[in-house]
């Protein structure tokens, strides 16, 4: 899928990617609401739009991110309503039968509060965004909806499971892939291994899908 994207945008990668497939291998219902979460350049509002979608909202901090996401969208003759803020704030803004999300999940040392870093970096433990994702899933998701969270197993999807199964959701592992080292994690990689988040010379990690089934 080609997408504009302008400078200071999340390219679209190996994640956004498996998380589309997965997206695609849900069944999403035909006309149903969806919230892309995080969207970047809105690719996953896109391919929901694609599937078949009746309304999509995709919710992102960054403007300039909104923008490419209403742009993707047009292009394709989509509407997508767009949000600028937190995923929070659509608590109460209805329930949504899908809500996908490829959330910042890089452990860093700290948590930006702007920058283009803001897009990935999560933390010490990269779980900034997921432990408040996985808090809020519930209160998103209709009878029936689907919740799908893309993250590296470096953030321990275990931890991710449990939080939304805490919530009342049936969630497991759906979709797993072992890509190459991105160029924040390369450079970041002794970083990683002094806190013992990977082995000394590794350079892969395992992204995984997890899916979140609302009773």
């Amino acid at each position: 899928m080609w997408l504009w994207r302008p400078p200071g945008v999340y390219r679209p990668q190996e994640d956004t990617w498996l998380l589309a497939e997965a997206l695609t291998d849900a069944g999403m219902p035909r006309g149903g609401r969806v919230l892309d979460v995080c969207t970047g350049t809105g690719a996953l509002a896109v391919a929901a739009g694609l599937g078949g979608a009746g309304e999509v909202t995709a919710v992102d901090l960054c403007r300039r991110a909104l923008l490419t996401t209403w742009l993707n969208a047009r292009m394709r003759g989509l509407r997508v309503r767009v949000r600028n803020g937190d995923f929070g704030d659509l608590v109460g803004d209805g329930e949504f039968d899908v809500v996908t999300a490829n959330p910042p999940y890089v452990p860093s040392a700290s948590v930006p509060e702007r920058g283009r870093a803001r897009a990935w970096d999560a933390g010490p433990e990269g779980r900034s965004v997921l432990d408040r994702l996985c808090a809020v899933m519930p209160l998103l998701l209709a009878a029936k909806g689907i919740g799908l969270v893309v993250h590296s197993s470096l953030c321990d999807s275990d931890l991710t499971l449990r939080q939304l199964r805490g919530g009342g959701l049936k969630a497991s592992v759906v979709a797993r892939r072992t890509v190459p080292f991105g160029p924040v994690m390369r450079e970041r990689a002794g970083w990683l291994a002094r806190r013992g988040l990977i082995e000394d010379g590794q350079e892969h990690e395992e992204l995984v899908v997890i899916r979140a089934d609302a009773a």
